[in-house]
């Protein structure tokens, strides 16, 4: 398998790679935490393959998946970026995606776009909580991997205690496939496991030799771990009998063994990368280890209505199925969508049906439309490469398609279906945005409007009780992305401002007031005094209005004007300027005039009593208590349970999940969590996520009370 000798395939890096069939196509997503190596891993894959002259760096900032100013500029991956190359005969599409927690929205689209992923760790800086929870997220899918150590020609390295975490962490079937050779800190090249050869890169090529007898005690151990993990997944139930028995097994058969088993997702080899040294390797365990899209199983597909729908896996000529895994925006060239085609053949000029539904809660709304496909490109990081097709299996962009959205399904007219959504993690950071001038604002909407369609880890909230224009984002890196392109690419300026919780007024005891609106000018004047009684009612009650006029001393026909003039004045609020709730109003005295009484007369009247009550008994605000439900390792179960209970919250209780985490519920005021998404990612190290619903409100502590009221 890894071992077997090969050249790298050598193409025009300016000629788009084309696969005419399926099985000649391997969809690979690069999975790692920030700085593990992955864009540079691409760089030297692409320099391998003879794709590109020479790898790039990221700190110079000319590598091809990093091309985005924001990512050139923070020296970090921010969007998912396609990066396709060839090697003997397959065209490999490797996926680099972002490595941070807040860019979560484009690794989940790797994920989704791809039939295999290569897990980058770092030599010198281990493995973080994001990386083991995609770990075991592939896992559940059943979905194949390899892992690569990185960087180790790097001066802090060391294989083998990252070799071991890789092994503890990520479990069974994780074993290497080569060992590095290094000599004063300088990597010579790789011993094969399989083969007991030396990979010498010494010359800046690759040569085949014997190791050195110095290695054979090292070889020996690692390399009877190797072959056990392998006959262990072995189809040959005979081959461990025959191991056991000391019978020497052809290496052939092992690696065939192996090839069968990563495939199925059930081994895990390990393998390394440094400067100039491991590319071969890795290129060869994709092409022979990885599956095939035709070996992928489809995501559940429906039609319009929800039943389900057949369709065969990466037939070219079956019905068209394709998912749209990424869509950028930009004002110039316009809209582009990098597609994984499931089924059928995209072509340039045709029109598909484009279906985009369950995001409505995050500015996405349901559509169904037809549109036509412009140019099919096979996209080299910033560089499109106009292409015939996109035949099912591959991983291409298509341009002008104005109505499609991450997550849209693609497919015939007269056939529209429908895939199912990937899971996506809530917003859960809101940041309160306005824009600086007035021309800014004019452009605001549409700015807004193409990022939401671009990322649908992105919720847009128009709040009508705050007045503010909030962005539910992922946390501060990913706020600080998305004003940057609302600036940089779309040439719109805004600024933050604090986030205004919305907060309610209400009454703590029984009083009466009454409300006089008397002003007589000689001329037609206003009349109408009302007298009301006020009392609070049980939290979550609302409103009632009670009508106790006898007499006729107010007319029927003004009764209403002042329960509008009541509802109007608790809409404003009678203490800060936020709505009352729970109160029962009775308007049970007034007088009125014959000629100078007026439905806006009592209106008036009636927001003049209301007023006049909140003067007589003391007012309280009540702010918003979320339900919270945090995930978290064991390890921070203490913490979390602490902050919580510093935050004003009150835990309700804990529950094991699965092994190695914890669910913590609490109730905890929303003005306490507005950065929650933050501090919690910082007290987990990465790993705890959380979620959030609306349970009730409830009275604000005085010393905070006496602030915002002052504030107003």
């Amino acid at each position: 398998m890894a071992e077997r000798s090969s050249g790298g395939a050598v193409g025009a890096a300016g000629r788009a790679p084309v696969a005419d069939r399926a099985d000649a196509i391997r969809n690979v997503v690069l999975v790692g935490h920030s700085g593990a190596g992955k864009t540079t891993l691409v760089e030297q894959l692409l320099a391998a393959t003879g794709t590109i002259q020479r790898p790039g760096r990221v700190e110079d900032g000319n590598t091809v998946s990093d091309f985005d100013e924001v990512e050139v500029r923070q020296q970090r991956s921010v969007n998912l970026a396609l990066a396709p190359l060839v090697h003997n005969g397959i065209k490999i599409n490797l996926l680099d995606t972002p490595g941070y927690a807040d860019f979560v929205g484009d690794l989940r689209a790797g994920l989704r776009a791809a039939d295999a992923a290569l897990f980058v760790v770092s030599a010198s800086e281990g493995i973080d909580g994001l990386t083991q929870m995609l770990w075991e997220e592939c896992a559940q899918v059943g979905m194949p991997r390899a892992v690569v150590i990185t960087k180790i020609d790097h001066q802090r390295a060391d294989f083998d205690e990252v070799l071991a975490t890789c092994q503890d962490v990520f479990g069974d079937g994780v074993a290497p496939l080569y060992l590095p050779v290094i000599t004063n800190g300088h990597v010579n090249g790789l011993i094969g496991l399989l083969t007991q050869k030396f990979y010498n890169y010494a010359t800046g090529t690759r040569t085949e030799n014997e190791p050195g007898p110095e290695y054979e005690g090292r070889i020996e151990e690692y390399r009877g771990t190797l072959i056990e993990g392998i006959i262990q997944e072995s189809e040959d139930e005979s081959l461990m009998e025959r191991y056991l028995e000391g019978e020497p097994i052809d290496t052939k058969v092992l690696i065939e063994d192996l090839e069968k088993a990563v495939a199925r997702g059930s081994f895990y080899p390990v393998l390394c990368s440094g400067l100039g040294v491991g590319a071969m390797e890795i290129l060869e365990v994709v092409t022979q280890g990885f599956p095939s899209p035709l070996e992928h199983p489809l995501p559940e597909i429906t039609d319009l209505s929800g039943k389900p729908v057949k369709v065969n896996a990466c037939d070219p000529d079956g019905p068209l199925v394709a998912e749209v895994v990424k869509t950028t925006s930009d004002p110039y060239v316009g809209r582009i969508s990098l597609v994984r085609v499931f089924s059928g053949t995209l072509r340039p000029d045709m029109t598909v049906h484009v279906s985009g539904h369950g995001l409505a809660d995050r500015g996405h709304e349901d559509h169904d439309v037809d549109e036509r496909i412009g140019t099919l490109t096979c996209p080299l990081g910033k560089h499109q490469r106009p292409i015939g097709k996109g035949a099912a299996g591959d991983v291409v962009a298509v341009a002008k398609l104005s109505r499609a959205e991450t997550g849209d399904t693609l497919s015939e007219v007269d056939r529209p279906l429908l895939m199912t959504a990937w899971a996506m993690p809530d917003p859960l950071l809101p940041v309160a945005i306005r824009a600086k001038s007035k021309a800014d604002e004019d452009k605001l909407s549409q700015a807004l409007g193409r990022l939401v369609a671009e990322d649908p880890t992105l919720r847009l909230e128009n709040n009508a009780e705050t007045r503010q224009l909030v962005l539910w984002c992922m946390g501060e890196a990913h706020t600080d992305v998305l004003l940057d392109r609302l600036a940089k690419r779309h040439g719109v300026e805004v600024e933050r401002v604090e986030l205004r919780v919305p907060l309610r007024e209400t009454f703590g005891g029984k009083c009466q007031a009454m409300g006089r609106n008397v002003k007589q000018t000689g001329g037609h004047g206003q009349y109408a005094i009302c007298h009301l009684e006020v009392e609070p009612l049980p939290s979550g009650s609302g409103f009632e209005f009670v009508d106790k006029i006898v007499g006729g001393v107010v007319p029927r026909q003004f009764i209403p004007s002042v329960e509008k003039g009541v509802r109007a004045q608790m809409e404003r609020g009678v203490v800060a300027g936020y709505p009352v709730v729970d109160v029962r109003v009775t308007l049970y005295d007034g007088k009125a005039h014959s000629v100078d009484s007026s439905d806006m007369a009592f209106q008036i009247a009636g927001q003049l009593a209301l007023k006049e009550a909140a003067s007589k008994v003391p007012t309280l605000l009540l702010e918003p208590v979320d339900e919270i439900s945090v995930l978290v390792a064991d390890d921070y179960v203490g913490s979390v349970m602490s902050d919580l209970s510093s935050r004003r919250g009150r835990v309700l209780g804990t529950e094991p999940v699965g092994t190695g985490r914890t669910l913590v519920k609490a109730e905890v005021p929303e003005l306490e969590i507005t950065r929650y998404a933050i501090d919690l990612r910082s007290m987990s190290h990465g790993t705890g996520t959380f979620t959030r619903s609306f349970l009730r409100y409830e009275p604000l502590p005085p010393n905070l009370a006496s602030k915002v009221t002052a504030a107003h």
